[in-house]
């Protein structure tokens, strides 16, 4: 698809169409909300930013390429003045006073926040049904999940209710809906785009990155949110990517063995991918089949880290600062209550497994075993790097289930993830592009080539 910004830019330019009509004709789509997608629209300062847009266009003064662009934020992300609920009974009621600096960006850049989009709460599901607004249909067939945790964001790209969306990806919650979606998602090298005004969840993999319709959007938003910011320690100064994406030398493209010959994998999603590879072949590009830790290693090694992270993340969380408190017989009482009764089946879930892997007489059998564990992967991932210039693998092992069954079966739903951890455990940047597999190819390489990932991914265009 041609990209959606460069199109209404120029609309807006040429005065084909207005910025007020645009952004209404949004916010009446994201009204209807059939899809369980918004948790809160921004309709007022969406208008109000729309009329500025018009007002220069009708001075005879510039725009800038995002300027009257509509955009949809995962409600993790502080906006000032508005609703940030982390889709959670806890925080239902708060209200941002800060503004995340990714989001900060797009709006200097004129890019206009038209919803908070739904999600699982505090980041925690790879369904978008962990979540007090509703479970998030998907934007193919409603019958399934969309994906998590930033299903509405994805939803809500797919049914052009935003032209892009801010999603947020700990361990897949960008690429995995993407898939699910049919769509684009984006999470960036670790680092490249600042976390600061994001909710933690597992602070050393999460990444802010883009959900878009087209290549080119995503890469238009990447640039914009990218840079060192000094409020996030992890952050550094990175290199735009460049609009002529043509020039790739790639020469060849690794894939892992193991996801491939997993019991896990589909039929025709194994079946889908490795045509893909002939195909890429066919085009004179070596592909080298290369072993990896087991799915079910990497799965365990990311949520065992994970759920240590949220554990301590969460705590702050108590109703004394943050929160809806409860008041119970005592201040340990009021802490108990008001976690239990405000925190999600699965953020307890996680939370107690947290606490349970960070305790005394478990974090050296088990915590730090992960951290090993984690260096292990990352050094086999630098080892990688130097016998192939990609790794190309599926999304998921399967496709979306049907609402109602991943809350039944949380295992199965961590096992979604199989395929996307473990990069986000690397910190590498990875790409969902909607071709090869009925939930999209992933396309992965080594650390701050965000550059050559979207090159490829352009490749993967032409061929597919």
């Amino acid at each position: 698809m041609e990209s959606q910004i460069h199109k209404i830019h120029q609309q807006l330019v040429n005065k084909e169409i207005s910025c007020m009509s645009l952004v209404q004709e949004k916010l009446n789509l994201l009204k209807q909300n059939t899809h369980n997608s918004v948790n809160s629209l921004l309709e007022d300062s969406a208008l109000a930013s729309a009329k500025k847009v018009d007002t220069k266009i009708e001075n005879g003064q510039e725009i800038g390429l995002l300027e009257g662009i509509p955009f949809g934020i995962k409600d993790v992300y502080m906006l000032q003045g508005t609703y940030t609920t982390a889709s959670s009974d806890l925080l239902k009621k708060y209200k941002a006073a800060y503004t995340a600096t990714a989001i900060q960006k797009l709006l200097d850049a004129g890019a206009i926040p038209l919803v908070k989009e739904n999600c699982d709460s505090f980041g925690h599901g790879s369904s978008s049904e962990n979540t007090i607004f509703g479970a998030v249909k998907n934007a193919v067939n409603p019958d399934l999940v969309a994906g998590g945790s930033s299903g509405g964001s994805a939803v809500n790209v797919a049914k052009d209710n935003t032209v892009f969306s801010i999603g947020g990806d700990t361990g897949g919650s960008i690429r995995q809906p993407a898939g699910y979606n049919k769509i684009y998602g984006f999470k960036p090298t670790y680092g490249r785009i600042s976390r600061y005004g994001l909710m933690a969840y597992a602070s050393s993999t999460d990444c802010v990155g883009p959900i878009a319709k087209s290549l080119e959007d995503v890469r238009i938003v990447l640039n914009v949110m990218s840079g060192k910011d000094p409020r996030d320690q992890t952050s550094y100064v990175s290199e735009a990517v460049s609009a002529d994406l043509k020039s790739s030398g790639i020469k060849t493209v690794g894939y892992y063995k193991n996801f491939i010959e997993s019991d896990a994998i589909s039929t025709k999603i194994k079946a889908d991918f490795l045509a893909t590879l002939e195909k890429i072949k066919a085009k004179g590009i070596a592909v080298k089949a290369l072993d990896f830790f087991d799915a079910d290693i990497l799965v365990s090694t990311y949520y065992t880290l994970a759920m240590a992270e949220t554990a301590s993340n969460l705590s702050r969380l108590d109703g004394t600062n943050y929160g809806a408190r409860i008041e119970g017989v005592n201040l340990k009482d009021t802490y108990s209550i008001t976690r239990s009764e405000n925190f999600s089946e699965e953020t307890k879930r996680r939370v107690v497994g947290g606490n349970q892997v960070l305790s005394q007489g478990f974090s050296d059998e088990i915590y730090l075993k992960a951290q090993n564990l984690r260096n292990q992967i990352s050094a086999r991932f630098t080892e990688d790097f130097k016998d192939v210039d990609i790794v190309l693998s599926p999304v998921t092992p399967a496709i979306p289930p049907k609402i109602g069954e991943s809350l039944q079966d949380p295992l199965a739903m961590y096992l979604s993830d199989a395929y996307t951890v473990g990069f986000s455990l690397g910190g590498l940047p990875a790409l969902t592009i909607p071709k090869g597999t009925s939930t999209g190819l992933q396309i992965t390489a080594d650390k701050k080539k965000d550059a050559e990932v979207l090159q490829f991914a352009n490749f993967l265009n032409e061929i597919l």
